[in-house]
């Protein structure tokens, strides 16, 4: 269960915010439209330009969009509650290696992108490959869909936003499904964002996908077996499997034949794959072993990596979370 919380603040405080970001885009686009007419007469420095005047532009955007949420006057605070199965997809941790294939953009760019993305700026990197959007890259499509799921996690966005980024991502990597089905990241950031999207359309709905998001996973895991990512969303597709609670498994028993199943076993098999292929590379990982040990019995293991997510250096929300979780575990077993 989570919550998103906003507080109301000075109007003027955003009129003020506003008109700073406002003059210090004037001054870039002042700067770039004064050199204009050196740079036409070269047509790569030409095309470089555009694409610092497209991230500008999009920036601005962006910032006024922020801005303008983030000072909204909300009377009361809101709470949005989680309702339906509690998967802990990652947001950004391990890193995806490009593909092999042949590609129309610029290797640099793909480059530049990833560094952006691991470095959580989101908003920069969507940027960069905004400027590419049009390409019929597969390489260029994915890293969209994927970037966008990051913004659409991001506190400082209002709801509506973050659905609307949820969406858009969804219908990007859908159609690249249609044309590159033999591309381990497009089944990968397909059943992540598939789950996302039927999550807004209520509990029955993403118990109705299950099967197909674990599909596309197994695809993935099929054609990339080291991604310790997709190692630990199906470790985590079991372990909330085997965790349902009564009244989901009845909603499940009603839209299969067969419900979906698993168990603690399963789930930890796919932890310890991920943790093998690239250790210690996600907090919430150590976290997951340490509870399929404990409802495994065995304590002396549990403890273990309860303790590593526990004191794992804290980078994201995803670590403070893995701290704190670990942490109240540790203290429950003391107790008993």
């Amino acid at each position: 269960m989570f919550y998103e919380k906003y507080n109301s603040n000075n109007n003027t405080d955003c009129d003020k915010s506003i008109k700073y970001c406002s003059k210090e885009n004037n001054i870039i686009l002042i700067v770039i439209m004064s050199l204009t007419t050196f740079f036409k007469i070269n047509p790569v420095t030409y095309k470089f330009v555009q694409l610092i005047f497209n991230y500008n532009k999009v920036i601005a955007k962006n910032n006024t969009k922020r801005i303008s949420s983030q000072f909204k006057t909300v009377r009361s605070n809101v709470f949005v509650l989680s309702t339906a199965l509690a998967f802990l997809w990652p947001v950004k941790k391990s890193k995806e290696v490009p593909e092999k294939i042949a590609t129309r953009s610029p290797i640099s760019v793909l480059n530049t992108a990833d560094n952006l993305f691991e470095n959580g700026h989101y908003e920069q990197c969507y940027a960069l490959l905004k400027g590419y959007e049009d390409e019929p890259d597969v390489e260029i499509q994915w890293r969209i869909s994927r970037v966008l799921y990051n913004m659409s996690k991001e506190l400082k966005y209002d709801t509506k936003y973050k659905q609307e980024l949820l969406v858009q991502a969804y219908q990007v990597i859908s159609k690249q499904l249609e044309s590159h089905d033999n591309h381990y990241a497009v089944h990968k950031w397909y059943a992540l964002l598939l789950d996302a999207k039927s999550s807004l359309e209520g509990i029955k709905e993403r118990i109705k996908q299950l099967e197909t998001v674990k599909k596309h996973m197994d695809l993935a895991v099929t054609l990339n077996p080291s991604d310790a990512t997709i190692l630990y969303m199906l470790g985590e597709w079991c372990f909330q499997i085997t965790e349902m609670p009564w009244h989901q498994r009845k909603i499940a028993e009603v839209l299969f034949a067969t419900p979906p199943h698993s168990t603690y076993e399963d789930a930890l098999e796919y932890f310890l794959r991920a943790e093998t292929a690239q250790p210690r590379f996600y907090g919430l990982n150590l976290l997951r072993i340490g509870m399929c040990y404990y409802r495994l019995k065995k304590e002396d293991q549990a403890k273990y990596y309860l303790k590593l997510a526990a004191s794992y250096p804290a980078k994201s929300n995803d670590d403070h979370r893995a701290n704190t979780e670990a942490a109240d575990f540790l203290k429950k077993m003391k107790c008993h």
